[in-house]
């Protein structure tokens, strides 16, 4: 009989997340999807001057503050800023002081380091 690990006892959950904004910045919002085997919950919200990536993050953030436990989850989202963010550039944005490079070897503040 195979042991089981502790991603076998996790629920895995299935993270659905959006954002936009009309103009960049302006109004936006952003809505989630959370699925668990038959069950759903939806959620949704805004701001009136914020830019579509701000969106992107608080969208994917508010739905991980809704579990209710640790979860396995898959994260379905349709922006490369966010599927960037989670794999590679926070690593060396943390190493870095929440500074990037910019052009010409300038450094420059993450932008939404607060979300980040």
């Amino acid at each position: 009989m195979k042991p089981q690990s502790d991603n076998d006892l996790m629920k895995q959950v299935t993270l659905i997340s959006d954002g936009a904004c009309v103009g960049n910045p302006g109004p936006g919002g952003w809505a989630y999807i959370l699925r668990y085997g038959r069950h759903s919950v939806e959620r949704s919200g805004g701001d009136s001057d914020t830019t579509n990536n701000r969106m992107e993050l608080t969208a994917t953030i508010e739905g991980l503050k809704a579990l209710k436990e640790p979860c396995e989850v898959l994260l379905i989202s349709d922006i490369r800023y966010l599927l960037n963010g989670i794999q590679s550039w926070r690593f060396k944005w943390r190493l870095n002081g929440w500074m990037r490079r910019a052009k010409k070897g300038q450094e420059r503040p993450v932008l939404n380091a607060d979300l980040w």
